[in-house]
C-alpha cells in the first residue's frame, strides 16, 4: 500500500509540475505579446513623427527654393529690362548719326550740283 501510495503522489506531483510550467509558458507568452504590442506601437508613432518632421522640413525648404527663385528671375527681368534700354539708345544713337551724316553727304551733294548748274 506504501508502494502504491508513493506512485500516487509521484504522479500528483508530476502533474503538478507540469501544470505550474504551462502556466508559467502561458504567462511568459502573454507578457512576451504586450511587450511586442507596445514596441510596435511605439515605433509607428516614431514614425510617424519623423515623417511629420520630414514634410514640414521639405516644405519649408520648398518655400525658401521658390522665395530665391522669385527673386533671382526678378534680378534677371531687371538686368535684361536694363540691357535692352542700353541697346535701344546705342542703336537709336547709331541711326541718328547715320541720317545725319546721309543728311550731310546730300547736302554736299546738291551744293556740288548747284555748282555744276552755274
Amino acid at each position: 500500500m506504501k508502494f502504491k501510495l508513493g506512485k500516487i503522489i509521484a504522479a500528483v506531483l508530476l502533474a503538478s509540475a507540469t501544470l505550474m510550467f504551462s502556466q508559467d509558458v502561458a504567462k511568459d507568452t502573454d507578457k512576451a505579446a504586450k511587450d511586442t504590442g507596445h514596441a510596435t506601437d511605439k515605433a509607428a508613432k516614431d514614425t510617424g513623427h519623423a515623417t511629420d518632421k520630414a514634410a514640414k522640413d521639405t516644405g519649408h525648404a520648398t518655400k525658401v527654393a521658390a522665395k530665391d527663385t522669385g527673386k533671382a528671375v526678378d534680378k534677371a527681368g531687371k538686368d535684361t529690362a536694363k540691357a535692352t534700354d542700353k541697346a535701344a539708345k546705342k542703336t537709336g544713337h547709331g541711326i541718328k548719326k547715320g541720317v545725319k551724316d546721309v543728311g550731310h553727304g546730300v547736302e554736299k551733294g546738291a551744293d556740288k550740283t548747284v555748282d555744276a548748274v552755274k
